[in-house]
């Protein structure tokens, strides 16, 4: 096996563990967070600062299995402002529910369109079309401007951050088995060794 066909079957691999992983995660975090999000307290602020860490360390993750390009360096800039999400969600976490649908908001806007970008630049033979990465990303940054018109209401709720993972959940585990499913096409044809 050459080894950029090497490098890419090692990326895909990567990346299906990944996204797999990730998927797996956003749904069990919904789950944590719909029993706790009615009370803004130490378990909820806890897992509002988890939900950006967990997308700042995937991103570490993703970069390092990334040759260099811009694809990586929006990977690596996901990862430095979800690091931020986390530290300024804690502090919104004390303020009140309408800072953390703001700072949720912002970081999900963000976040969904560096997600976006990285879908666009993966789409080709090795990695497929990257439709639920790409659906996943415009959802995202579309509910970021919605959650902080939200904010600005009278009624913020958290409610909606669970719903929120758990969409983003499933987008992710079924990007996994896409590329599972390419994987398998590929090692079939003889291109993946």
């Amino acid at each position: 096996m050459s080894s950029p066909a090497r490098t890419a079957v090692s990326e895909r691999s990567t990346l299906l563990r990944l996204y797999l992983g990730r998927g797996i995660l956003a749904v069990v975090w919904a789950v944590a967070f719909a029993g706790v999000h009615e009370d803004l307290g130490a378990a909820a602020i806890t897992l509002l600062v988890v939900h950006p860490a967990i997308d700042s360390v995937s991103s570490l993750l993703d970069h390092r299995a990334t040759p260099d390009g811009f694809e990586r360096r929006v990977i690596a800039l996901n990862g430095i402002l979800s690091a931020l999400a986390a530290a300024a969600l804690r502090a919104a976490g004390t303020h009140g529910v309408a800072p953390v649908l703001h700072v949720f908001g912002a970081w999900a806007l963000v976040s969904g369109l560096a997600q976006v970008l990285v879908g666009l630049r993966r789409r080709g033979p090795e990695f497929g079309r990257q439709c639920p990465t790409l659906v996943s990303g415009a959802l995202s940054f579309l509910v970021g401007i919605t959650y902080n018109i939200q904010a600005a209401g009278d009624s913020p709720s958290l409610g909606v951050l669970s719903v929120y993972a758990t969409g983003g959940g499933v987008w992710f585990i079924l990007q996994a088995l896409l590329l599972g499913r390419r994987t398998r096409l590929l090692e079939a044809a003889g291109t993946a060794g």
